[in-house]
């Protein structure tokens, strides 16, 4: 995954940018960039932060670095953003995508001779590079932006900094978001909206599916209307997205106790504690237990100073390593204690693993477990948040196969929870996780928790399809 920012202001902007850009650090941990146009040209600069901190490893670029308008970028993947000269003049260029095709394009793209690509990312070609060798073909920025939407099979959003302002480019189906702040001096385009408040900025507009609209100093300029459908992620509210931020006109922490409440609803397991697994599960924890009206509690706490999310390690044993290390248990909380823990969701069930078996260890009578969204059978072909994991490594996978002795001809059964193989399913997963008990949120609740419309929502990770 990856999250933009990007300023244009009367003033300069580079800590806006600097700071507007950190506030994504959520969303990526691999490389970060900023670009600054000064008014001559473009002074860029990109690190590795794989080790370090964004803020930390830019902070020493900030005195060399002015102009009034930028953008910036942390990604999981790619270095970006990338600085472009080409018959469209100078411009910079991030990207939050995922381009399923990106070998079929690059083939065709190689039909015209003059054409190269330069900047790789572990051996393969930078999809942000790709994306600006598609803009470079059109006669100019809108041509390019639309070009690229009608090209790319999964999801691109685009923001593109020229001499005259940003070309801000949303997803042609709106997987991700694009917000547009202001202030007085100066508008920010971002993919989180919780940027805006302690850099001033007030919401003033959110792009529309494949929406495109240039930003200036001075305001902003439609250059191509919304598409009319709609698919937004809805792991944005359940999992990635940050708890200030709101989305198509709901807030992520408001989604997660609507959530959590819904989910208590229909569950009488009786406890004497409920909690979250930090961090996106403590929210859901919250509306379970205002809820269920039963106690919530902390007994663990996540030691936050060095360790990262247990999803980004690639090696098994270090992400169990990294499961187990982060979260420290507080063992007068537990000690006789039936525990209900929410998370956003079981994956590969690594974390939850480790925890419930922390938890036993520390003397936990009973260890039930509540995720905030249905089982994921299906891997993500429409973002990179979930890029690196394979399908066979889902929990769910894993245990359909185990039941089945094969994969299934078709995963539907397994999807429904009215039908009894979702209900094997789900009791082998809680078995090979060694919990208590285990039932997951539904997926009508869930929606209803998000309550912008199902039909503008994707499920393809629950349902095979949207």
């Amino acid at each position: 995954m990856s999250g933009v920012f990007g300023v244009a202001s009367k003033q300069d902007c580079v800590m806006d940018v600097y700071f507007g850009t950190d506030y994504h650090s959520h969303l990526g941990t691999s490389r970060g960039g900023i670009a600054i146009w000064n008014g001559k040209n473009f002074n860029s600069v990109i690190h590795n932060i794989e080790n370090i901190q964004f803020r930390a490893k830019f902070e020493s670029d900030l005195t060399k670095l002015s102009g009034n308008m930028g953008i910036g970028c942390i990604s999981d993947t790619e270095p970006q953003p990338l600085t472009v000269r080409s018959h469209l003049g100078q411009y910079a260029i991030t990207t939050v995508a995922k381009i399923n095709n990106l070998n079929e394009i690059v083939t065709k793209a190689f039909n015209h001779r003059d054409i190269h690509f330069l900047e790789t990312s572990i051996g393969t070609i930078n999809p942000t590079e790709l994306v600006s060798v598609i803009i470079d073909q059109e006669s100019s920025f809108k041509e390019g932006l639309l070009k690229t939407q009608e090209l790319v099979e999964g999801s691109c959003s685009i923001l593109a900094l020229t001499p005259r302002g940003i070309y801000a480019s949303r997803d042609k189906m709106g997987r991700t978001p694009l917000v547009i702040g202001e202030k007085s001096d100066a508008y920010c385009v971002s993919f989180e909206s919780c940027t805006f408040a302690n850099l001033g900025y007030r919401f003033k507009y959110e792009l529309g599916p494949g929406e495109i609209v240039l930003i200036t100093p001075d305001g902003l300029e439609q250059i191509s209307p919304p598409q009319d459908k709609m698919k937004i992620c809805a792991f944005l509210w359940v999992y990635y997205g940050y708890p200030s931020s709101t989305y198509e006109g709901m807030n992520v922490e408001v989604m997660r106790y609507r959530n959590g409440a819904l989910l208590a609803e229909k569950d009488h397991v009786e406890i004497d504690m409920v909690a979250g697994i930090p961090d996106s599960g403590i929210a859901h924890a919250i509306g379970y237990s205002n809820q269920a009206q039963v106690p919530f509690g902390r007994p663990f706490i996540k030691y936050t100073p060095t360790w990262s999310r247990s999803f980004m390690p690639q090696d098994q044993e270090i992400r169990n390593l990294v499961a187990r290390m982060k979260l420290m248990p507080v063992p007068e909380l537990v000690a006789g204690k039936r525990l209900l823990l929410c998370d956003d969701s079981i994956v590969r069930g690594t974390q939850l693993r480790e925890t419930a078996d922390l938890l036993y260890k520390c003397d936990a009578r009973e260890v039930h477990i509540r995720p905030a969204c249905p089982p994921l059978v299906f891997g993500c072909k429409y973002l990179n948040f979930s890029n690196s994991r394979s399908e066979m490594d889902l929990a769910a996978r894993q245990a359909i196969i185990e039941l089945e002795g094969k994969e299934p001809e078709s995963w539907d059964d397994y999807c429904d929870p009215a039908n009894e193989k979702y209900h094997c399913m789900v009791e082998c997963i809680s078995k090979r996780l060694n919990f208590t008990s285990l039932a997951y949120q539904n997926l009508p609740d869930m929606l209803e928790a998000i309550g912008i419309g199902t039909d503008k929502i994707c499920t393809y990770c629950w349902k095979g399809k949207e």
